[in-house]
């Protein structure tokens, strides 16, 4: 039976972090910031117990009824954390990243300067736990904004470092619009764009 889509709330903010920390435990990028998979698996419960809240605050996040998947969107102006923002994650992102954590600022700034200004949705992460991949829970997670989105007349941005992600994201709308490697032998990335249907 196909599990609904919901919006999370705030006592969902856990179980959406794990679903995402389960998802996101070989991705390329995070592997490399984070080469060893037991600290990996440790800090992305970090990572995102500090990402879910935030970005709910900045977008919305949604999760399958059962928890298959999740994903975490940023609202049109939002894709940028603010000041305000940036003080309230520093401190713990510092803490879960540790001496990885000059990667991971590579990363992201490679993420924040291909992405493109102005109004659109921002799928920012979305995962689907491993024993549940290949269902189709993936597709109908990201369908149910991108819907949000086309009625709202607004396109919605995405960066993967997925290979595997890039066919699916193209099924689903999504075109390619950039790509580059991250500096210091990184993972290579790809920018895709979604104009409302």
């Amino acid at each position: 039976m196909e599990q609904a889509i919901v919006t999370a709330r705030p006592g969902d903010t856990a179980a959406v972090g794990e679903t995402l920390a389960q998802a996101f435990q070989t991705d390329p990028a995070l592997s490399w910031i984070l080469p060893d998979p037991d600290h990996r698996a440790r800090a992305l419960r970090g990572l995102f117990r500090t990402l879910v809240p935030a970005d709910m605050r900045a977008g919305v996040a949604l999760r399958s009824d059962a928890g298959e998947a999740a994903a975490l969107w940023r609202g049109p102006g939002r894709a940028h954390s603010g000041g305000l923002e940036f003080l309230r994650t520093v401190l713990p992102l510092i803490a879960t990243f540790g001496t990885a954590l000059p990667r991971g600022l590579k990363v992201q700034g490679s993420i924040d300067a291909h992405r493109p200004k102005g109004r659109f949705w921002y799928l920012h992460y979305v995962g689907v736990r491993p024993d549940h991949q290949g269902k189709g829970h993936g597709g109908r997670i990201i369908r149910a904004q991108t819907a949000v989105a086309d009625a709202d007349g607004l396109p919605c941005w995405l960066e993967t470092a997925t290979p595997e992600n890039v066919p699916l994201y193209e099924r689903l709308g999504f075109v390619i619009e950039a790509e580059w490697d991250v500096a210091g032998g990184g993972p290579h990335f790809w920018g895709m764009m979604r104009q409302p249907g």
